[in-house]
């Protein structure tokens, strides 16, 4: 693979409010040296815009004298936006972010998925190919899986049998990427993530969900029973993978054609080790009750209820990571404990 490094280079990050874009914002401020970072979102109130004005200021805060630091408020399904910031500040690296998450929403409200996820990501891949871009590292999710039974899931296994709106506009972004790649030559890396938890995260996500429910007083709904198994990943350990393979793009290279092999790749980023859904509520509620969210005495049972499936949501969720591990030397390895601990910490700071 081509070795890329990231200092002094222009870093172009859309998403830049949400959990894992401002996250990934910090590492960078901390990591790389005499970078212009260029960052956009659109602030929606898809969850609580406040809390990404909070995630906007701790990048304020974090930001280091020898970094230039760009925020544009804007859509990346503009077209006039993403070429304007394309043809001003010509970014290097690309990381595209930004996206209508969560499954659920995607089954009410499907235009939001067609305008960021599918129009946002073509206008994406056209600036790129009109600008000399080292890398475009973009998110894709492990719903692209669906209902597979094969477990642990493998980039290597076929997934064109999608159980949601939003796990669709995933696959086509890893469709998209690949006829962008060999058409025109842009590395390309997708990175299908696996439950992404942490501090500043997003309310639609369970533990930030039953957190908020709990501490009202209201009932939780547990689906399928509690019989799901999720691959629970640390945001820091997402973090970590985007900005190793960032500095690491797919090799341009010729076939026997003469014509170029597309410089493409995807990689799962999960834990590799799925918890049970119940385990993780009881794990949840342990450390809000250390944290002081909630009281000792808190009577859980009482505010609890398990539930059918919903649709659109799978059984299971479990990453083969052995590729990651392989081309980048890395693995998640935050324990489901350390990481609800940090985020309880956060909930007991941030709301009290």
């Amino acid at each position: 693979m081509e070795k890329i490094s990231l200092n002094d280079k222009t870093i172009f990050v859309t998403g830049a409010a949400g959990f894992i874009g401002s996250n990934l914002v910090k590492r960078l401020f901390k990591d790389v040296r005499g970078a212009t970072i260029v960052c956009i979102d659109n602030m929606n109130d898809y969850y609580d815009v406040s809390l990404k004005e909070y995630r906007l200021a701790e990048l304020d805060k974090a930001k280091p004298e020898d970094t230039t630091f760009v925020f544009i408020k804007g859509d990346i399904a503009d077209k006039a936006t993403i070429d304007g910031i394309f043809e001003q500040y010509k970014p290097q690296v690309v990381v595209n972010l930004a996206a209508q998450a969560g499954v659920r929403y995607s089954i009410t409200n499907p235009d939001a998925y067609i305008q960021s996820n599918l129009i946002g990501f073509y206008n994406i891949l056209e600036a790129c190919r009109h600008n000399p871009v080292e890398h475009l590292v973009y998110a894709s999710s492990s719903s692209v899986y669906g209902s597979n039974k094969k477990v642990p899931y493998s980039t290597e296994d076929k997934v064109d049998n999608p159980v949601s709106l939003y796990a669709a506009t995933k696959k086509s972004n890893e469709l998209m990427a690949h006829a962008y790649s060999k058409l025109y030559n842009i590395p390309s890396t997708g990175l299908r993530f696996f439950t992404v938890y942490g501090p500043a995260g997003r309310p639609d996500m369970a533990y930030f969900g039953f957190t908020n429910k709990l501490v009202k007083g209201d009932t939780i709904q547990i689906f399928n029973y509690g019989n799901c198994m999720r691959d629970f990943t640390y945001v820091d350990d997402i973090v970590e993978g985007v900005v190793r393979i960032m500095q690491g793009a797919p090799e341009k290279k010729v076939g026997e054609d003469g014509l170029p092999l597309p410089p493409y790749a995807v990689y799962n980023i999960g834990n590799n080790s799925p918890e049970n859904l119940l385990n993780f509520v009881d794990i949840l509620q342990q450390e809000l009750i250390r944290a002081k969210v909630l009281p000792a005495d808190y009577d859980f049972d009482a505010h609890k209820k398990l539930v059918p499936m919903q649709p659109g949501d799978v059984p299971t969720t479990y990453a083969d990571t052995s590729a990651l591990e392989r081309d980048y030397g890395f693995k998640p390895s935050t324990s489901l404990r350390d990481g609800l601990r940090a985020f309880a910490e956060w909930y007991a700071e941030f709301y009290q």
